[in-house]
């Protein structure tokens, strides 16, 4: 649970000296040169300083902690942005940006900002081949919602793709990843078809891998490039065989509907990857608790800017 009494949440002295403890371990760190050691502390020299400010000697600039963040350059206090990062984090199907707007005492539209910038400090930048030896790895697409510009399909001159059937059509289609026991890795896709599909599971799942899918057809190609490629045949009513199944992978999809259906409700095509990312964030990070979760997600707002510019307006647009 989460303890509004904290200083961290209520102070913003207290809240920037836990953000340098996480960012600074070892003490002030430039963010234009990365010098650590001509650091100046500039804070209470004057009264136009502003709280928590630094100079570099070597390269002649100021900063401070936000610098360089997904903070940065922002009016809102920082105790406001450590207790939203906090929020997200601990709540299993996310938090709705109406929701932190009527607990923080932002504006909807600022809430909205922050959830987008907070989502960007949850996504892996250099995210390393899932599974391995003697490991499996289980793969499926999921549809959810429909585009805001409709799929043609070249080979049908223009029309709408004929598949997935069922009410599935032009919906947005979504590939996971999940390491059985370990991460789960989702991409949202324009189109599900075969290549993009063998694509984004060879790119993402070691060779050495134990590969388990339903019988669809996109992963026809898999066998030759994995230790083995076992399948289930779900129109047959077959879910489980010995250790074959896509289990894990559809409870992962079940957690990620349920708030997309029940907390956020409405998601632009545009900012879908941005949810996948905080889904797949508190699944990555599902045995540890929300604390330090959330100190996770604050190491991960550093070498991130996501401008207002780059959410609103692409928003507007799309």
């Amino acid at each position: 649970m989460c303890d509004l009494t904290n200083p961290i949440f209520t102070n913003e002295d207290a809240a920037r000296s836990h953000l340098e403890s996480v960012l600074w371990p070892d003490g002030p760190v430039c963010p234009h040169c990365g010098c650590m050691e001509n650091i100046a502390k500039v804070e209470g020299k004057k009264k136009s300083h502003r709280p928590g400010l630094y100079y570099c000697n070597d390269c002649k600039s100021q900063f401070t902690i936000t610098v360089g963040t997904v903070y940065e350059r922002s009016k809102v206090p920082l105790h406001k942005w450590v207790l939203a990062t906090h929020l997200l984090c601990s709540s299993k199907k996310g938090m709705s940006a109406h929701q932190i707007h009527r607990m923080l005492g932002v504006t909807y539209k600022t809430a909205w900002f922050m959830c987008h910038r907070i989502r960007e400090a949850m996504r892996d930048d250099v995210p390393s081949a899932i599974g391995g030896e003697g490991k499996i790895v289980e793969a499926d697409e999921t549809y959810f919602g429909k585009p805001e510009t409709p799929r043609v399909s070249p080979q049908r001159k223009g029309r709408p793709y004929k598949y997935p059937a069922k009410g599935l059509r032009n919906s947005r289609p979504i590939v996971s990843l999940v390491e059985r026991g370990g991460n789960v890795r989702s991409f949202h896709v324009a189109v599900a078809d075969k290549a993009i599909v063998h694509r984004i599971v060879t790119d993402n799942v070691s060779r050495e891998t134990r590969l388990h899918t339903d019988e669809s057809r996109l992963y026809g190609d898999a066998a030759g490039h994995f230790a083995s490629h076992e399948t289930v045949k779900h129109s047959a009513n077959e879910y489980v065989r010995g250790d074959v199944h896509t289990n894990t992978v559809e409870g992962y999809f079940s957690i990620f509907k349920r708030g997309m259906k029940g907390v956020y409700q409405h998601c632009k095509e545009k900012h879908l990857h941005r949810y996948l990312a905080e889904f797949d964030f508190r699944y990555n990070a599902r045995q540890i608790t929300d604390a330090e979760r959330a100190l996770r997600a604050l190491e991960g707002i550093k070498g991130k800017r996501l401008t207002y510019r780059r959410t609103y307006t692409a928003s507007v647009q799309a």
